[in-house]
């Protein structure tokens, strides 16, 4: 049994890698994949940098490589729905791309050729084991499962934040989960994003997201620590 976990940043990986036993690192397509155990449960985990296609050659390298039987991409997102504030847990129930944009020749936003899907499919089984993990472990935010949405832009619009809430019915916003959710769809991976709201995609994101970055991906590590012997169950 083996678990993938990928973040962006440096904040979303390096408290996670350092709860790692007898870390072995190795360098592929220039991303450093550390494997070793987690809480007892097998792991490799890469820190992808932000943006799409950064988030897909690391999810799809860690696949080809390594083969694990699921994929966490864990860190932090703007929250977007009503009533998702600052410190709130979502867990991802699909993932869609909103800068995708094919829709003058008749197809809805966000729609992804080839496989032809809005909305990529996300492991319900692994959201239950994180959602109860947060509850056994106190978890102090409200734990959300919801529509993630992702993009190569850092939203920071009031205006932005709405389009997206109201044509995707997105509960957050962030760079990376849709497209390793895309790579995982096509090579029949399990998989799920796991993101602590660190501001609101509005106006102030900015702010909000330079002062609570760190304890929103301090919060997803520690529950991504506590989950992992249950996930390892669902193989």
């Amino acid at each position: 049994m083996l678990i993938g976990i990928i973040g962006a940043l440096a904040i979303e990986v390096e408290e996670i890698i350092g709860k790692m036993e007898n870390a072995e690192k190795e360098t592929v397509s220039r991303i450093d994949f550390y494997l070793g155990k987690i809480s007892g449960v097998n792991c490799v985990v890469a820190r992808c940098g932000v943006g799409k296609v950064n988030a897909a050659l690391c999810a799809q390298t860690m696949i080809l490589r390594y083969a694990p039987d699921m994929l966490i991409n864990s860190g932090v997102a703007g929250g977007i729905k009503k009533g998702i504030r600052i410190g709130d847990l979502v867990l991802a129930s699909c993932t869609v791309q909103h800068d995708v944009d094919t829709t003058p020749f008749g197809d809805p936003a966000g729609l992804v050729p080839e496989i032809n899907l809005v909305e990529m499919p996300t492991s319900h089984q692994m959201n239950l084991a994180l959602a109860d993990a947060a509850k056994a472990c106190g978890f102090p935010g409200a734990v959300h499962e919801g529509c993630i949405a992702s993009g190569d832009q850092f939203i920071c619009s009031t205006e932005k934040l709405h389009w997206i809430a109201s044509t995707f019915g997105a509960d957050a916003c962030e760079m990376e989960s849709g497209s390793i959710a895309q790579v995982c769809t096509i090579n029949g991976v399990a998989y799920t994003a796991l993101r602590c709201i660190s501001d609101n995609a509005d106006d102030g994101a900015d702010a909000d997201y330079e002062q609570f970055s760190e304890y929103a991906a301090h919060q997803t590590t520690e529950l991504l620590c506590r989950a992992l012997p249950e996930l390892a169950k669902l193989a």
